[in-house]
């Protein structure tokens, strides 16, 4: 299930305290640092949004993967930041922007585009069915996710948040 923030995009609100850090050291993205792509009126979206995203995700020590697990947080990162923009084509006008931000526990992914409805998983779920599995991937990957309108009214951001991989 989608969920709203009381905060805008790109602000990934309260920081959670917590004590102890992560025992494996890895290079880190600079704490808060965003990077955008401008993906309006051009063509080939959604390969263009996967190869800013593995960029960025080698800049910042997510790949090449040191583990399994490292791999597997990498290519959900990738699976995600398809669906959200492939969801942004086909159902909202094409997508506007696409922007990460990494911090030392998440990555947030948010699509923005001018289209006027909300994303969510169809329900009940039909594994078998051809089409419609993307908000459900992203809702099972995602350790949270949601849609801010614009204040101004036209479009919205569809946000998602993953685990760093530890």
């Amino acid at each position: 299930m989608s969920t709203t923030r009381p905060y805008p995009p790109g602000d990934l609100g309260p920081e959670s305290g917590g004590a102890g850090a992560s025992a494996a050291p890895r290079p880190a993205a600079p704490a808060g640092q965003v990077r955008r792509l401008r993906l309006a009126g051009t063509r080939g979206s959604v390969v263009r949004a996967r190869d800013f995203a593995r960029e960025a995700l080698h800049d910042w020590g997510w790949l090449p993967a040191a583990n399994a697990d490292q791999r597997a947080a990498a290519e959900d990162v990738l699976l995600v930041v398809s669906e959200l923009v492939t969801n942004a084509c086909l159902h909202a006008e094409g997508p506007e922007e696409l922007r990460l931000r990494c911090t030392a526990k998440v990555l947030r992914l948010e699509v923005s585009d001018l289209g006027a409805g909300s994303p969510a998983p169809r329900a009940p779920h039909r594994a078998g069915r051809p089409g419609g599995h993307g908000m459900f991937i992203v809702q099972r990957l995602c350790l949270d996710w949601g849609v801010v309108r614009n204040p101004d009214g036209a479009g919205k951001t569809v946000w998602a948040e993953l685990a760093a991989p530890s």
